[in-house]
């Protein structure tokens, strides 16, 4: 996990961003134990109210759960619903912004796949 105190995106959405992107690295399988709050906030010198918040916007998206006096665990079915909220992303992020920017350009679907697969 690295967090960057620079970046704009607030510390506990970088905490549930990293723990999303070890989810789906297969780091953390689903039904096991992920780091406790005290773990990461000494680690990274950080206010363990902090990391609390990032693990609640994963619990309230059906991530982890909690199970009292035992710690943080990944969902079963996490790894799936991660992908179709990052490709769905993907889509928002990207892809609309790229076919908007084709249409101002005039670039046929089959340039833009041209394209893809020249980057690739």
């Amino acid at each position: 996990m690295n967090l960057d105190f620079n970046n704009d995106v607030p510390i506990y959405m970088q905490i549930a961003e990293a723990i999303e992107d070890n989810i789906l690295k297969g780091i953390f399988e689903e039904e096991t134990v992920i780091p406790s709050t005290t773990e990461i906030s000494v680690k990274y010198k950080i206010n363990p109210a902090t990391v609390a918040k990032g693990f609640n916007l994963l619990v309230n998206e059906g991530i982890i759960y909690k199970k009292r006096g035992v710690g943080m665990f990944v969902v079963t079915g996490s790894k799936e619903k991660l992908m179709e909220k990052r490709k769905e992303n993907f889509y928002k992020n990207y892809i609309v912004s790229l076919i908007e920017e084709a249409e101002k350009l005039d670039i046929s679907s089959e340039d833009i796949i041209k394209m893809i697969e020249r980057g690739i």
